[in-house]
């Protein structure tokens, strides 16, 4: 049955991922949009998660804020580091940034994918309703992850090919996720770990480069509205699941 439900995010991915590819021509407002989408994921679904299973702290500190921050400047570390290395190859950069850093980021949506599945399998063991409440939550943000996963590598200057590629990658990767369930789990503090981990560096790339790109080529109040909507999508998101 997870295996089943996790078809649904396959597809649900995928769309979001053409939706990404067929507004190319109003790009200022696929990457507000992709911005807001990361900003809601990160502040209302993978924080407040993060806090209710790994909220010990550390020093005064939650671990999950520790390793949401770690996770910030580890993103910017690696941005940093293969921009450099970029240079000093003389390798060709995409509008200052190096393509390696788009394909490191697709790769880290499609980890949080497979981690879905995850969640989605560990929550039909507990019981059918448990099951089908964390299927809901997980099927309407995989829009945004595909959405999010097309964009982020076409923005580093990847072809097409490439971020089709990650594209399937990541949809195909939920699927993988609850299969996995049938052999092992995984312990809830270590996943509560790795999404304030995983949202530190979602939010870095959504507020130090998507948001910025968007604005600095078209600064228009559609812009802005297309942000808001993709953070207010995740709310309503958020909000159906709590409901069921």
């Amino acid at each position: 049955m997870a295996v089943f439900v996790a078809l649904g995010a396959f597809l649900m991915t995928l769309a979001g991922g053409w939706t990404a590819q067929r507004v190319t021509d109003r790009r200022h407002l696929v990457l507000g949009l992709a911005g807001g989408l990361m900003l809601g994921v990160v502040g209302l679904d993978l924080l407040p998660e993060a806090l209710s299973t790994a909220g010990e702290e550390v020093f005064g500190v939650p671990a999950a804020l520790l390793l949401f921050v770690a996770g910030f400047l580890l993103a910017h570390l690696v941005e940093r580091l293969l921009a450099a290395r970029q240079a000093a190859h003389g390798g060709e950069e995409h509008d200052g940034r190096a393509p390696e850093v788009g394909l490191t980021a697709a790769a880290a949506m499609v980890g949080h994918s497979a981690m879905d599945g995850v969640a989605i399998g560990a929550a039909f063991q507990v019981g059918g309703g448990m099951g089908l409440a964390v299927a809901l939550a997980v099927i309407a943000h995989d829009f945004a992850d595909g959405f999010n996963t097309y964009t982020i590598t076409s923005l580093y200057g990847n072809a097409r090919r490439k971020a089709i590629t990650m594209l399937f990658a990541d949809a195909v990767a939920p699927v993988i996720g609850a299969a996995s369930t049938l052999f092992f789990t995984i312990p809830e503090k270590a996943l509560g770990g790795y999404l304030g981990l995983f949202g530190g560096v979602l939010l870095y790339l959504a507020a130090a480069e998507i948001l910025p790109e968007a604005h600095h080529e078209h600064p228009a109040r559609s812009t802005l509205l297309c942000t808001i909507a993709g953070a207010g999508f995740i709310w309503l998101v958020v909000g159906l699941a709590g409901s069921g």
